[in-house]
Order: C-alpha cells, then structure tokens, then sequence
C-alpha cells in the first residue's frame, strides 16, 4: 500500500485535487463552474499572462525612451526568458516540497501552499523568513502599483477629480476582492483580463501608427545611464510577475503540468508588449519621458476611452491577483485559513488592503515606483532566491538522484541547470539590484523632489 502511495506522488497525481475537482462537477452547477472554479493547465496560462502585463504595457514606452529602442527590444526578450526559467525553478520546488509531504501523508486540501513554505519545507526557517518578507513586501507594492495605476487612468477620462482623490475611490472599489476566495476563482477574470490587455496593446500600436510621428520627434536613448538602468529594471519588474506562482500551481487539478505554462504566457505577452511600445516610441520619441503612462499621448477618443475602462478592470483583478496571497499570509498568521465561513475570511483580510491604500497615497509616482519596486524587491523575489534555493535544495548528490523533476537535457542536466542558476543570480544581482537599485532610487528621490509626498495629482498638466 505504501509503495502504491508513493509511486502515486512520484507520478505527479495529486488525489485530493482530483476529488476536489469531481466534488465541484457534483456539487455546483456547470454555469457555475465555468465562470468560477478553474484548475485547468489553460486556466493557470490565462493567470500567468493575465497577472504578467497589465498596468506595466503603458509604462514600457517610457521605458524605451529611456533605453532606446534596440535595447528596449532586447531587454524584454532577455528578460522574459530568464523570468521563465526563474518561474520553472519555482515549480520544480513546488512539486519537490509537495511531493515530499505527501508521502508524510499531509493533506492539502484545506491549505494553500506559499512560496514561503517551500522555502521552510526544503531548506528551513532562515530561508522562509526571507522568502516571506521579499515575497510580502513586493506583493504589497505590486498591489499599490495597481492603486496608482487605476488613478493614472480614470484621470484621462474624468479630471474634474484629481489622482488622489481616485485613488481614495478605486481603493475602496479593490477591497472587494476580500471575497474572492482563492486562484480558483479568478477563471473568467483571467480570461477577461488577458483580453483587455490584448485590446489596449493593439489600440497603442494602431493608434500610434495612425497618428504619425510628432514633428520634430527625437529618439536620443539612450542618454544617461540613470535612465537606462531605470529603464532596464521596469522591464526586469514585467517579466518578474510571477511572485505568484505557486499559488497558481497549487489551484492546479496537475501542478506537474505547470513546467511550461509560464513561458508560453511570456511568448503571447511579448507579441503585446514589444508591438505598442516600438510603436509609442516611434511615434512620440523623447517626450515619452516625461509621460509615464502611454495612454496620456494619444488624442481622447472612444477607442482611447474603452482601452483605459478596460484597463481600469483589469487592474482591478490584477490587485486581486497580488492581493490574495497576502490574504492568505494573513489568515494563517491570525488563525482562520482553515475556516469555511468565506464572510469570516472576507472580514479577517479588510486589514491588509489599508496599508496598500495608504501607499498608494503617499508615492503616486506612476512609472518611477515599478522600477524601484523592481531593483529592489522583484530582483531578489523571483530571481535571485528561487535560483540561490534550486541550487541549494540540489546541492547533494543524493537530492539529484532523487529529484522528482530533473533538469532539461537540453540546457546540460544538472551541470547547465547550476550554471544557468548562477549566471541568473550574478546578472540580477549586479544589474538588477546593483546598477537598477543606484538609477531607480536616484530617480524615485527625483519625482518626491519635484512633486513631494502626497502630491494630488502626479504628472497631471496644469488646468488654465
């Protein structure tokens, strides 16, 4: 019998999930299911790209005008492949941890494993502390950044409010998401997501393409080094979405079939991301630096005014989506996470979006904060310690005989794997968070200079 078990685990057939699934077919009715209860390999590729490009598509021309255009192109190539194997690291100790508590017998149904966890389940309490304060702290500001974001663009189509006061407005209107219970739930938001990302990415292009190049257009990029690795680091924060990886994996029915949904969700986010942002450079040229977000180039227009509708509800999920892992930080920290009641849960969790609100508040610098947020917290969230722990966790020869996922042939097995490991760690750790941390903090101190704490309205042109 235990030897059934345990060759049941090493094959990657996680029971409980599927009578999680069947329960659902039997329990609740297909409508419901449909729109409600996802765990497909399909459903966790619309989260994947859902989370991985929303607020960030309209900042990425202001990053190329910071980079130019050859390296913009080449710092999202760049990126969005090293974010998929960072990503793969994170789903290979996803299935090495679960793996090897449920051959303990440990039942997962009632609990949502954390990327924490994997960390203190594999190499102990030192590493989960990290992992829990890098992987907090930048969800914390990945939901603040959404906050600004719906501020920055209910803006262009309604001034007669300034952004802070929005920001008071979409702040109450994200607490909302207390009452979506977990990755589960978010089928049709992920689907709806990614499809009005798709609209606002080819509305940028075509638009752009259609107005022509302003005269006298300029693309010096780039021209100093501070805003080339400003630049650089927004790109390495859009390829570094997947801080929320394992708790996709674990809404999952197969988590094993997870090992190339991140890359292929990279792939289609890139026939969005590099189109609009080349175009909006071509276009617009020099003046994209002083204009953060993308929308506010282009002339008011009913096509101008659904992209930013659409946008403001797909930031909307995306809050939710870095929200809901700090949902269930909470919860098990206060006690209730094994608690059915979703009203109790949707009461226990209200506290932790007023911190979010209040930040939002307080550094509404639409642009400059992604790549701080990035330097500083995404270089080391899901780069630098899913690579230090994959070699870690493999260190011994004997972990590597006994690995429930081994590394690609392709990439040289395990030798490739470490060399890859380490080129990840030195790269990020120099660029990233050396370079990207000196430029993103000098320009982040710029816009407080220029604008100060608690300015009402971030960028916003001078009303006559």
């Amino acid at each position: 019998m235990t030897s059934e078990k345990v060759e049941t685990v090493v094959a990657g057939n996680y029971l409980e999930m599927e009578r999680e699934e069947e329960d659902s077919k039997s329990a609740t009715s297909k409508l419901s299911k449909f729109f409600w209860h996802g765990g497909s390999v399909y459903d966790a590729w619309f989260s994947c790209a859902s989370n991985q490009v929303a607020q960030v598509l309209l900042t990425l021309p202001y990053s190329f005008s910071q980079l130019g255009m050859v390296s913009g192109i080449v710092f999202q190539l760049f990126y969005g492949l090293l974010g998929s194997w960072t990503a793969y690291l994170i789903s290979v100790l996803y299935v090495e941890y679960r793996t090897r508590k449920e051959r303990e017998k440990v039942d997962f149904r009632n609990h949502v494993i954390q990327w924490f966890e994997v960390l203190d389940g594999l190499l102990g309490k030192h590493w989960r502390n990290i992992g829990l304060f890098f992987n907090c702290t930048f969800l914390l500001f990945g939901s603040v950044i959404q906050l600004i974001a719906c501020a920055s663009n209910i803006y262009y189509i309604n001034d007669n409010l300034d952004k802070r006061t929005w920001t008071y407005i979409f702040g109450a209107c994200c607490a909302t998401t207390v009452f979506i219970p977990s990755f589960h739930n978010y089928r049709i938001w992920s689907f709806l997501g990614l499809m009005m990302t798709t609209y606002t990415a080819w509305y940028l292009t075509i638009a752009s393409l259609i107005h022509g190049q302003v005269e006298g257009v300029k693309h010096s990029g780039p021209t100093k080094l501070v805003l080339y690795f400003t630049g650089a680091t927004n790109i390495l924060y859009t390829f570094g979405g997947h801080a929320v990886t394992v708790e996709i994996m674990h809404a999952m029915w197969k988590p094993q079939k997870f090992k190339m949904i991140y890359l292929m969700a990279t792939l289609y986010v890139l026939t969005l991301t590099l189109p609009s942002a080349s175009a909006m450079y071509w276009a617009f040229g020099d003046m994209l630096l002083t204009h953060s977000n993308a929308l506010s180039m282009l002339p008011k227009t009913k096509f101008r005014d659904t992209a930013i509708i659409l946008m403001l509800i797909h930031q909307f999920i995306t809050f939710g989506f870095a929200c809901t892992p700090l949902y269930f930080v909470w919860e098990k920290f206060i006690r209730v996470h094994q608690t059915k009641s979703m009203f109790k849960k949707a009461l226990a969790r209200l506290p932790v979006v007023i911190p979010i609100w209040f930040l939002a508040i307080i550094f509404p610098f639409f642009g400059p904060i992604n790549s701080t947020v990035g330097s500083l917290l995404v270089s080391f969230t899901v780069y630098i310690i899913p690579a230090l722990a994959h070699m870690v966790t493999f260190a011994s020869p004997a972990a590597r005989e006994n690995a429930i996922e081994r590394p690609p042939s392709f990439l040289g097995g395990w030798a490739g794997s470490f060399s890859m490991n380490v080129f990840v760690v030195v790269w990020v750790l120099v660029i990233g968070f050396g370079f990207g941390g000196w430029a993103s903090m000098l320009n982040f101190i710029q816009q407080i200079n220029t604008f100060g704490l608690f300015t009402k309205c971030y960028q916003c042109p001078h009303k006559a």
